[in-house]
């Protein structure tokens, strides 16, 4: 198993190109895939009401794009481990833009299905390779860039999602717009992926038993920490909205609103989260985050007054944006395998198939506000957990902890 760690920082290049245009480079590729994977979601109510299907349908089409997802990640690991980053993310961009285009031409609910299934398959692949480069970047300038790096996949959704609005309300259709989408990303990523480094060429050090054993019991404490953290975050996607107009008994516009202000806050504290990495470590930025968040929880669901909800959506997203970020930092950091970065993202995407039915559930029986509570619960666990993440990226001296291939 290929390790990362170096034992002295690195030149700007020498790793199989230049720092500087990787470090560009990864931030498009991160943009253009929180774009493609928005201009799907934001044309899905046309998409479901061209073809005329049923919501359980619907339900069905979407888990086999989730389910294709997290078979994927695992792979990409491997094949970043053999092939390198670079190469993964250009097959899967190609993949990923050519299911887009499908998805436009699927005509029933089972060809939606299939092509979802591929479309997740891509996808998953293409989000494992780009954190990958992500946390190469790191181990090679010593620096904090995840944070802003997912700040920039989240840039990319507000776009797609805007180019969506605007498509709607032209009436473009769906196959016109999803092969534009495509023909516009898939040379942007190609492009941003020509930059990267290799991170196979990183220097290796001799791992001990003991040194992995330790490594695998870290990582299992960070898969905890990333499980709890992206339910959180992903509990705002499901329920949000949701709680907004149902309970709060909100306009549409106004649901649709609080879910929009949570989405800028995940970006902008995305941004500005490498600042903090920087100034307080990444463990305590993790752990005040996950503070401000189940703050910004309980202020939405307990305060009475009509405008709290909304910050406390803001508080929600500034504080859970630094989770998964700094989750993928650490791991890798921890183990320097591609397969550990492909196993917490896993771990991160596979909370979103564990918040609808967990808050769902609870619902039934207590109503969505009480279930909601169960949220800054989970973000304590994070603040309890933060530690395991270490410091961050900085020079250090080399020790026992790489093995031959």
């Amino acid at each position: 198993m290929p390790m990362w760690r170096a034992a002295r920082p690195e030149p700007r290049s020498g790793v199989g190109g230049d720092v500087g245009r990787a470090e560009l480079g990864t931030a498009l590729v991160f943009a253009t895939s929180g774009a493609v994977q928005a201009s799907w979601m934001s044309r899905l109510p046309a998409v479901r009401d061209r073809l005329h299907i049923s919501l359980a349908d619907l339900g069905f089409a979407l888990l086999a794009m989730g389910a294709g997802s997290l078979i994927s990640m695992p792979t990409a690991g491997r094949l970043c481990r053999r092939y390198g980053s670079r190469w993964v993310t250009w097959i899967a961009t190609v993949l990923a833009c050519a299911a887009l285009v499908g998805l436009g031409a699927a005509s029933a609910a089972g060809w939606l299905g299939l092509v979802l299934f591929g479309f997740g398959l891509a996808c998953g692949a293409w989000d494992t390779a780009m954190n990958v480069q992500g946390v190469a970047v790191e181990v090679v300038t010593k620096k904090h860039h995840m944070p802003r790096f997912h700040g920039w996949w989240s840039a990319g959704t507000l776009v797609g999602a805007g180019a969506g609005v605007l498509g709607a309300r032209a009436h473009i259709p769906l196959s016109v717009h999803f092969v534009t989408a495509a023909l516009i990303c898939a040379p942007l990523c190609a492009l941003g992926a020509a930059g990267f480094v290799d991170e196979r060429l990183l220097p290796t050090v001799p791992n001990g038993r003991a040194a992995r054993r330790a490594a695998g019991r870290r990582l299992l404490v960070i898969a905890a920490l990333t499980l709890c953290g992206a339910t959180v975050e992903g509990a705002a996607s499901d329920w949000l909205a949701i709680y907004l107009r149902d309970v709060r008994a909100v306009s549409h516009a106004h649901a649709a609103a609080g879910y929009t202000v949570f989405v800028l806050a995940m970006a902008v504290g995305r941004f500005a989260a490498a600042s903090a990495h920087n100034r307080i470590g990444r463990a305590a930025t993790v752990r005040l985050g996950a503070l401000v968040a189940a703050a910004g929880i309980a202020l939405s669901v307990l305060a009475p007054l009509p405008l709290v909800p909304y910050l406390g959506a803001v508080c929600w997203g500034l504080g859970i944006c630094v989770v998964f970020p700094a989750a993928l930092s650490a791991s890798g950091q921890a183990s320097g395998s591609t397969d550990a970065v492909a196993a917490i993202t896993t771990v991160g995407y596979s909370a979103g198939l564990v918040a609808p039915p967990l808050i769902g559930t609870l619902a039934q029986g207590v109503g969505l506000g009480p279930a909601l509570l169960v949220l800054p619960a989970l973000a304590i666990v994070v603040v309890v957990l933060a530690p395991v993440l270490g410091h961050g990226p900085a020079p250090r001296a080399a020790t026992a902890t790489g093995s031959g291939p």
